[in-house]
């Protein structure tokens, strides 16, 4: 059976082209341009109704379908397909004049009002009815629309509303602590309530953690992220429940906003879906944004455990969110777009087609700007849809990884929480770190969670920042050393438990055993302080005080602040244990000890870059049947000129001169390989791999 987004993209005729298409906004002469236009750029899929609720429904119990009738018809005519969504994102004004309890509540107290998107408490049950019924409506309208490929599940879950703080949010969060404790001392024991005398005798005692006089506590507030996450999850699979009964042959997603957000579960989302799709905006100009968007992906693809999964939006120049927001630069979007393609997506959309002219985005960039054909955003996205014409091979074809880096939501939530040992321990600046050491190597990674099952396929597993650690996660990473698998653990992981409660004995409680040492203390370090280790690097944030109980230390304290770990004590440990190996990092390394640290960790383990190039070279391959596709991308401003590891021909963005791709500065080269005459870089799995298998 195949993929949906390839069945998707098998009925388009090539790769997924497009982006969000809303006609509501421009007079009816506009929409035929509009076509016309979207066939000259190669657009193959535009999504319609994001936010149509109050155009489809202007008043309670009444719908008027004129317009998206005459649009899809119109699509259909043009053979552009249409990615329908429900308009649950945006309710109308009417919603929340009739029912104004259904407004979110900030931690204070406060009740904000109509006049944006997503103002709606998640747990409402008066927006529960209306979403449904409108959902109910929109596919028995459309669900055999011969336009309609695809169902487009709400817009963004949670981005603007994650947290609701009201009545109704707290009658519904102790039903799911009721749900997931059973009683309510097993509630108080996991929370620790016994501290500031805050233990419960009844289930209606307990509220959200809102703003109060003091700390709050930690295993209520990561609950109540947890509970947030899965209100909107429900939301997400009641509506996904009404379209699978009505038109059970379209399949379904709902964009995750960036994988990169804090806000909900994203691994829990990318589960109720037929395929992942994502957003991703990414600050234009940034110098390392390039590698930001490669982590995305890879997340994106982690989500979707190893399969094709779409961008549903990115921008074709500037956003309008930012406090500056910066353009991109000539041929930028380009490289974007093919980045995303390199990493498993088969398919780029943008928001949105035509920009708009009133509104909150009015400055956000769009497929056709507000210059119309003449400017050089549209001739970039004219020619990146020609391109992509040009590439339809490629999708279906997947990106395979030897090394995982272990990212977790849960974590990220438990370890932002007040009252930690340095509010400076941000998650995302440790994880990106050890992905950038990867990344510079050419080392291709999957972003899974820890107990993901198919840890024992990778040679090498990274670990960053699991503050936060389940006992059947621990006990999952231990077996995965014990059979041969090479484990690097970052500072302050396995700490506490899946409520935020310290594992017992010495730190790292979770992962004393398999690292073979004990913290006898965390030590933070102040701004503007940092530890030398022996080669030289800085160790900022924090720093650890470690007595190796069986480790090997390969890296030592040269130079700490007064108070710090000793001169000569552990950096960087290394432990054997069962028929694998443990690493652990006595601090926030910096990024040119991590690469080292990472090098070896690959080199130990088998685990290859896909190519040995040079600084500000790219390479990420895709494979299927006996085809690799090779993508080459040079983010300095010089030419490159890349031996390749076996015959290819050149499909976009270069030639193949003498074995050698030649990729301009900037530029973006995909070469097709002839996998049969490959010579691997390395055999068969060892041992390890197939004892674990």
């Amino acid at each position: 059976m195949n993929h949906p987004l390839v069945d998707v993209n098998r009925r388009l005729g090539g790769i997924a082209y497009g982006g969000d298409y809303n006609p509501e906004q421009w007079p009816r002469e506009t929409w035929h341009e509009d076509v016309r236009l979207m066939r000259e750029a190669g657009v193959n899929l535009v999504t319609v109704g994001v936010f149509s609720w109050s155009r489809i429904q202007p008043r309670p119990g009444t719908y008027d379908w004129s317009l998206t009738d005459e649009i899809l018809d119109l699509l259909h005519e043009h053979g552009i397909a249409v990615d329908l969504a429900t308009p649950t994102a945006a309710p109308p004004p009417w919603f929340t004049r009739l029912h104004p309890d259904s407004r979110p509540v900030t931690a204070s107290g406060t009740r904000l009002a109509h006049g944006s998107r997503q103002v709606f408490c998640p747990s409402s049950p008066d927006y529960a009815d209306a979403s449904d019924a409108v959902v109910e409506a929109l596919a028995t309208r459309y669900g055999s629309h011969p336009a309609v490929v695809m169902w487009h599940v709400h817009n963004e879950w949670g981005n603007h509303n994650a947290l609701c703080y009201c009545d109704v949010s707290a009658e519904a969060f102790r039903v799911w602590l009721q749900e997931r404790f059973g009683s309510l001392d097993a509630l108080n024991e996991a929370w620790g309530t016994d501290f500031w005398s805050q233990r419960y005798g009844a289930w209606d005692e307990i509220d959200p953690p809102r703003e109060t006089t003091a700390f709050r506590n930690p295993g209520q507030e990561l609950d109540y992220r947890r509970f947030s996450s899965d209100a909107l999850l429900a939301r997400h699979r009641a509506e996904t429940s009404i379209l699978r009964r009505i038109a059970p042959h379209l399949p379904l997603t709902t964009n995750v906003m960036g994988t990169l957000e804090k806000k909900i579960d994203g691994f829990a989302f990318a589960a109720a879906t037929d395929f992942v799709s994502v957003d991703h905006y990414l600050p234009a100009a940034d110098e390392d944004g390039h590698i930001d968007l490669a982590l995305n992906a890879d997340l994106a693809r982690g989500m979707a455990a190893g399969r094709p999964w779409l961008v549903m939006e990115h921008s074709t120049s500037a956003v309008n969110w930012q406090g500056v927001n910066i353009a991109k630069r000539p041929g930028e979007t380009r490289r974007n777009s093919l980045t995303h393609l390199a990493r498993g997506a088969d398919g780029l959309m943008f928001f949105q087609w035509r920009q708009s002219r009133a509104g909150a985005e009015k400055w956000h960039s769009a497929m056709l700007p507000h210059g119309g054909t003449g400017s050089r955003v549209w001739k970039e996205v004219k020619a990146l849809g020609a391109e992509l014409a040009t590439l339809g091979e490629v999708t279906g074809s997947r990106v395979t990884a030897e090394v995982a880096i272990l990212f977790d939501w849960h974590s990220w939530w438990a370890l932002e929480l007040q009252a930690r040992p340095s509010d400076r321990l941000n998650y995302l600046d440790a994880v990106r770190d050890w992905y950038e050491a990867l990344w510079t190597l050419n080392i291709t990674c999957d972003l899974v969670p820890p107990g993901s099952p198919d840890l024992a396929r990778y040679r090498a597993v990274l670990a960053p920042g699991l503050y936060l650690l389940s006992d059947n996660d621990a006990a999952h990473l231990t077996r995965y050393v014990e059979q041969g698998g090479h484990l690097a653990v970052g500072c302050f992981s396995g700490v506490v438990d899946t409520h935020d409660r310290m594992h017992p004995g010495a730190h790292p409680g979770a992962l004393r055993e398999v690292l073979g040492l004990v913290v006898d203390e965390y030590l933070p370090l102040r701004e503007g302080e940092h530890a030398l280790t022996e080669d030289g690097a800085r160790v900022r944030r924090l720093t650890e005080r470690v007595e190796p109980r069986g480790c090997d230390t390969v890296l030592r304290f040269a130079d700490t602040p007064d108070g710090g770990p000793a001169r000569g004590g552990p950096a960087v440990t290394r432990h054997a244990h069962g028929r694998g190996t443990a690493w652990y990092t006595a601090g926030r390394l910096a990024v040119p000890t991590l690469r080292e640290l990472v090098r070896t960790v690959c080199e130990e383990a088998g685990a290859a870059p896909v190519l040995d190039a040079g600084p500000g070279l790219e390479a990420v391959r895709r494979t299927g049947g006996q085809h690799g596709y090779l993508f080459l991308i040079n983010h300095t401003e010089e030419p490159m000129s890349v031996p390749l590891p076996t015959a290819a021909v050149a499909l976009a963005g270069t030639e193949v001169v003498a074995g050698q791709a030649l990729v301009p500065p900037g530029g973006v080269a995909v070469v097709r390989e002839d996998l049969a005459a490959a010579v691997p870089a390395h055999t068969a799995r060892d041992d390890r791999q197939g004892a674990s298998a």
